[in-house]
């Protein structure tokens, strides 16, 4: 993969002299309401705003944050940020006020933009007195200026502004699944780098000409959605962003949005297909896909009830994803190809497509990617989108590379010849029994994912006997499982998927009980990092009080 002829800033500025009434962004206000912004105007906002930030006086490459959720003044924000000549800083919108306050002060914040959210008073208490704040347009109510009467009152930054290859263009901090962020450092040139082969790629899927519809929800201060999703489209210039209003009118947005790219997570993947069980059983949707001509017609119907029918290409990223989940979403005509990459690599390092696109695999290298095995099976990486280090930790970035330039993934994969990649587990996640041998969960917890009436799970037991599973059940169940006769349904489906489980399992892998969890996994009670990882440590604490009497019970479904 050749350098960039442009960075990344000088392809947006082109842009919004080649195009500029083309519609860019289109963002909800409210009451079913959109704004449409242009190249011309996205490009006008960003400088005024630059104009301001530099007005401030800050220093050349200071970080300056952004708390909110997708919006289409993130993106402008962003850009301005850039402009002005410094580094964006951007924090997940359900993070808690003491981790906003770590990140402000661990990143050296001068400048906060606070957008939209819905926890502000209490991460409020995480802002450092005395941090200068700006509230973007659809921002809750404060006493910060704003951004319209900012702009309103100030001119733009004139002529081209410009930054170098190796500016840092942004400090990406990770989701924190375990222990405390670490800032992930990001280049102009590996953004750029990142941007232009996700663009040509689905370019390349999508065919020549037109404009790319995108629904942009995803955290967009997560790696996966700030490179596939804004980066991309900021260099490609022929993509229209749409924005969510709130989770109610989600499925609304997205009918409107008409996307013909759409990226996901496993998770909502999974929900998605639960939604479809909920309003036809699973047996039955799959007698009508079995018959010919009509099973076309119901696998577009289906597609339409998602919103989903003008997908020409959907994705799924961020973590792995079952097999028998993608085999379904094909099966309804979605052309469904996972892909794998991490924050370091500013997401981009595989993908399936349509010659490589064997379900389990998570594709092959993109172009300028490099992957071998280590000997001890872990994943290691040579992107031309890598990290210039971890923020403040130059022991940690030493430790992160080998000697020759690949960077450490921590996880575990297989390599076929064909290039196809699998994931096999995550290093850190390996865990032993009383048995003495290493348990891979990520395995066993696709297989159990792939139940319909499982949403997602854990496998543990470090020191225990035997390995265990914790499950939530899919979200329409979970209500029922009050219900005496739901409650033994669950048991006897359980009891079965456990058997079939350890059937193909080695013995010191097999299940000695799966239990069901009641509280639900989310990102607001801490189950969940805020781009749907599971945060390992949180679950087992919180069964750990009653897995030891588990255990003696000795039944194989056990309720928490």
């Amino acid at each position: 993969m050749e350098a960039p002829d442009r960075l990344i800033l000088e392809c947006v500025l082109g842009h919004a002299e080649k195009t500029p009434g083309r519609i860019f962004l289109t963002q909800p206000v409210g009451n079913g309401k959109v704004i449409d912004y242009t190249w011309a105007q996205v490009a006008d906002q960003a400088r005024r705003m630059a104009g301001h930030l530099q007005s401030r006086g800050f220093e050349p490459g200071a970080r300056i944050a952004m708390l909110s959720k997708n919006c289409a003044h993130f993106i402008m924000a962003e850009l301005a940020i850039w402009m002005a000549g410094y580094t964006t800083v951007a924090i997940f919108p359900t993070e808690t006020a003491d981790t906003v306050r770590y990140v402000l002060e661990h990143s050296e914040a001068s400048l906060l933009f606070v957008g939209k959210l819905d926890n502000w008073p209490q991460q409020q208490r995480g802002v450092p007195a005395g941090l200068p704040c700006v509230a973007l347009p659809l921002a809750p109510r404060t006493e910060f200026d704003g951004w319209d009467a900012i702009v309103a009152r100030t001119p733009p930054l004139p002529g081209r502004p410009a930054r170098k290859a190796g500016d840092l263009a942004m400090i990406l901090y990770t989701s924190g699944s375990t222990g405390t962020p670490k800032g992930v450092m990001t280049s102009f040139e590996a953004i750029t780098r990142a941007a232009a082969g996700i663009a040509a790629d689905t370019r390349t899927r999508v065919g020549p000409g037109g404009v790319n519809r995108v629904l942009s929800y995803l955290p967009l201060a997560h790696s996966f959605e700030r490179s596939w999703t804004e980066a991309a489209s900021l260099v490609d210039g022929n993509a229209h962003l749409f924005f969510t209003e709130s989770l109610d009118t989600f499925l609304h947005d997205l009918r409107r949005a008409q996307p013909t790219l759409f990226i996901s997570v496993p998770r909502l993947w999974l929900k998605f297909q639960q939604g479809v069980f909920v309003k036809m059983p699973p047996a039955r949707l799959d007698r009508l896909l079995s018959i010919p001509v009509l099973g076309r017609l119901v696998a577009r119907k289906v597609r339409k009830g998602l919103g989903l029918d003008k997908v020409i290409v959907a994705g799924s990223g961020s973590a792995p994803m079952p097999a028998e989940l993608i085999d379904w979403y094909r099966r309804i005509g979605l052309p469904l190809y996972e892909g794998y990459g991490m924050t370091e690599d500013n997401s981009y390092s595989h993908s399936s497509n349509a010659r490589f696109s064997t379900p389990g695999y998570v594709g092959v290298a993109l172009p300028g990617v490099q992957v071998r095995i280590s000997p001890e099976g872990e994943i290691l990486l040579k992107s031309p989108a890598q990290l210039s280090g971890y923020y403040k930790q130059p022991e940690l970035t030493a430790r992160s590379f080998t000697e020759d330039g690949f960077f450490r993934t921590g996880d575990l994969g297989e390599l076929r010849p064909d290039g196809l990649l699998r994931i096999t587990g995550r290093a850190k996640e390996l865990f032993k029994t009383a048995k003495g041998k290493y348990v891979a969960p990520a395995p066993i917890e696709n297989r159990l994912n792939a139940h319909p009436m499982i949403e997602l799970s854990l496998v543990s037991g470090v020191g225990q006997p035997a390995a265990y599973a914790v499950v939530q059940l899919a979200e329409a169940l979970r209500p029922r499982t009050g219900d005496p006769a739901v409650r033994a349904q669950v048991r006897s489906a359980m009891e079965q998927l456990l058997d079939e489980v350890n059937c193909d399992a080695a013995d010191h892998e097999r299940l000695r009980m799966i239990v069901v969890m009641g509280e639900p996994w989310s990102v607001e009670n801490g189950f969940l990092t805020p781009t749907m990882k599971l945060r390992r440590g949180r679950i087992e604490s919180a069964v750990q009080p009653q897995v030891e009497r588990w255990f003696a019970d000795g039944r194989k479904v056990q309720w928490a």
